[in-house]
């Protein structure tokens, strides 16, 4: 499975149908109406992803 923002491979199954990206730390999820992805907040919740925000690449 490669990751939908970075392209990497380096990715690891967290739930069903959620994956997350040890590349650029983010978490996606499959469903239905395509990917939804997350970024992992401090706390460990998850925060929709902003593609605005330069901090995660």
């Amino acid at each position: 499975m490669q990751c939908p923002i970075c392209g990497g491979k380096a990715t690891g199954k967290v739930g069903v149908e959620q994956y997350y990206c040890w590349d650029c730390c983010v978490e996606y999820r499959l469903n239905k109406e395509g990917v939804s992805i997350y970024e992992v907040a401090e706390d460990g919740s998850l925060v929709a992803f902003d593609p605005n925000n330069q901090m995660l690449l």
